[in-house]
């Protein structure tokens, strides 16, 4: 099965570029959310930096974001192109075929933020130098790290799902941009409720703000949290891989 999952982790590489366009366009693809996140962001926080939140929103956008770029192709893009039934006629089995296309796509956007996590610590360090190494405290550097796998997992696992019936890879991004930007639209709209209500309103905002971070900021808080993410995670794949059926895909 490993061996199987990585022949096609393996053809998803090799169509990373062709997805992309080339090369250059790969490049310029990155480019932005590499100097902006990664170098200038950090270079204008300075030393708080390595201390401050702003390297897990990094965490959780740039994951999203290439993932949600790239996890539409997985099925409508082997429909567009014609590729899927020679695809699924192959010896490779389902959950290969279903795992090899995540995993590639998870790689791809945690592999890029790990990058740019390292790129804001080494801009930092070049920038505002006094002497030491500075390094992200251990919550922030763990949580940076773990907030980008099950951020990557999400948006894979869900647009996956989305991808399998979908007829085009433009239906299949429309649909999962609506399903990712569906909790912030739904939180924009009761943050603003408050702030419409006039000073009491903002007054209440602001404390049942700092009482959700105060919860939140609890370590088992986010035990549970990360709890719930994970499951969320697994069963997303885990639904995926029933709406996986192999003649029905070639029918389609």
């Amino acid at each position: 099965m490993i061996a199987d999952i990585l022949t096609v982790m393996w053809k998803e590489r090799k169509g990373l570029l062709r997805h992309q366009g080339s090369l250059r366009t790969t490049v310029f693809t990155l480019f932005t959310p590499v100097v902006m996140l990664g170098i200038f962001l950090p270079w204008q926080e300075g030393r708080e930096w390595v201390s401050s939140p702003l390297p897990l929103m990094v965490s959780g956008l740039i994951p999203a974001l290439l993932v949600g770029m790239r996890i539409p192709d997985s099925f409508a893009g082997e429909r567009e192109r014609h590729t899927l039934a020679t695809l699924l006629a192959s010896r490779l089995p389902d959950r290969a075929i279903l795992l090899g296309k995540v995993a590639m796509a998870v790689c791809w956007g945690w592999g890029v933020t790990l990058a740019v996590l390292l790129l804001g610590l080494v801009t930092v360090n070049v920038a505002h130098w006094e002497g030491r190494v500075l390094l992200y405290s251990p919550t922030i550097g763990l949580a940076g790290v773990g907030l980008g796998l099950l951020a990557a997992l999400f948006v894979a696992g869900l647009g996956v799902l989305i991808s399998l019936r979908s007829a085009t890879v433009q239906g299949a991004a429309q649909t999962l941009i609506f399903a990712v930007l569906a909790g912030p639209m739904l939180l924009s709209l009761i943050l603003g409720s408050f702030i419409l209500a006039g000073p009491d309103g903002k007054e209440r905002l602001g404390k049942l703000l700092v009482k959700l971070v105060v919860t939140l900021g609890s370590t088992q808080s986010m035990i549970i949290i990360t709890a719930v993410v994970v499951l969320i995670d697994l069963g997303l794949l885990a639904v995926a891989m029933a709406r996986f059926q192999r003649a029905r895909l070639i029918l389609d």
